[in-house]
Formats: structure tokens, sequence, C-alpha cells
């Protein structure tokens, strides 16, 4: 097994693990006051649209997981990805006389962070194969809601490096992030039945009382979920 990839798939795990809990979270505690602690995280109290981004991310992290696999039984390591540096635009040459024009390469339907669109496995792992490992786990934090104070340290950090390492974008990362932060308040403000809650407390304590532990920790067997 390749060292980068073994570790790839065991923070992918420990995402799925993560994203199987937030799944029953959401089920059974969306419509609580707490639920504005995760709610955030996603942009909106809509509980169909969450579930449905989270479905995504599951999705998304399975055909990581698939592509992770079939490269690690080939011993194909995967590579830090070189920083992106602006290239210089090129003068298209003009076509010769007499040469047909070449068809344009059919685009793939941009990524959406903010739809409920859930494409097929399929589609998910073509995605996959020709994104950077690092632009997929960004993909994967937005869909499932991760945030640093959802983390331990050492978690926090990983997906840190995986993103600097394998082609994320902190920057874009952070900005959407602060887009649903906005988008939230604003939807929250129209809900009185949500203020009870302080969202914006992010203390460790705090966030193992919504999600019943740290990402990166052992999960409990049977959590008692939004204790008081």
């Amino acid at each position: 097994m390749p060292q980068g990839i073994a570790a790839l798939l065991q923070l992918v795990r420990i995402l799925l693990t993560h994203g199987r809990r937030l799944i029953e979270t959401v089920n059974t505690k969306g419509e609580t006051p707490q639920f504005a602690s995760i709610g955030v995280a996603f942009g909106t109290h809509n509980l169909p649209v969450v579930l449905a981004r989270i479905q995504r991310g599951m999705l998304r992290l399975l055909a990581l997981d698939a592509y992770l696999c079939q490269r690690a039984q080939k011993g194909r390591e995967i590579p830090p990805v070189e920083p992106r540096v602006t290239p210089v635009q090129a003068v298209e040459p003009k076509p010769e006389r007499g040469a047909e024009p070449k068809s344009p390469r059919k685009r793939s339907r941009p990524y959406n962070p903010d739809s409920a669109h859930i494409p097929t496995f399929e589609e998910l792992l073509a995605e996959v194969r020709r994104t950077p490992i690092g632009r997929t786990i960004a993909r994967v934090c937005l869909e499932l809601g991760i945030v640093p104070c959802f983390c331990t340290g050492e978690m926090g950090n990983a997906l840190l490096q995986t993103l600097e390492l394998y082609g994320g974008s902190l920057a874009n990362l952070f900005s959407i992030r602060r887009k649903r932060e906005i988008a939230f308040q604003k939807e929250r403000d129209k809900r009185p039945d949500t203020w009870a809650w302080n969202w914006r407390d992010t203390r460790k304590e705090r966030m193992r009382q919504v999600l019943g532990y740290l990402i990166g920790e052992e999960p409990p067997d049977d959590p008692v979920l939004f204790t008081a």
C-alpha cells in the first residue's frame, strides 16, 4: 500500500463514519435549536437540502475510496500537486485554409456547492479521477458541513495538509463558508424558534454536545446527541 494512499484512505473512512452519523443526527435532531450549529455550515435550516448535500458528499467519498483502492492495487502513489501558476495566455493560431475546425470539448457540469443535485456514482467516479484529490476533499467538507471546530486538532491538521498537498484551495473553501454564514443568519433572523442556541459559540465542549463527539475521535456506540 503506497504511504500517501494509505493516509488518504484513512481520512476518507473517518469522514464516511462521520457522514453516516450526521445523517442520523439530522433526521433525529434537525428540528431542535441546537441544530443551528450544524445548519450554519450548510447555510440553511432546510433539512431536505442538507440531507441531499450529505448524500452527495457520501457518494463522492465512496467514489474517492474506490479510486484510491484501484490505484493502490496497481501500486500507483498519489503525488503532491505543484502549486498552480497562472499561465500567460497564448494566442491561438488561425486554422489553415480548408482545415476543418475542431469540435469544442464537451464540458462537464460545473460544481455548485449550494445545489441539492445528486449525480450518479459513475458520474462522481469520473469526476474524482479527473479532479485533484485536495479539491475533492474540499468539496466533501462543504457537502458534509465540516468546519474546523467539529474536528480534533489532529484531524483538522490532516484535512488542511491534504488540501495543501493535493491541489485544494483554502481561500475558496473559506469564501464559501463565509457566504453560507451570511445566508444562514439572514434565514435565522426570520426563525425566532432557533434563537435560544448561539451557533457562534464554537468551543470544543459545545461541539461535542451537538455532534456527540469530535471528528477524529472514536464515536460512542450509543451517543446522547445534543446533550444539555
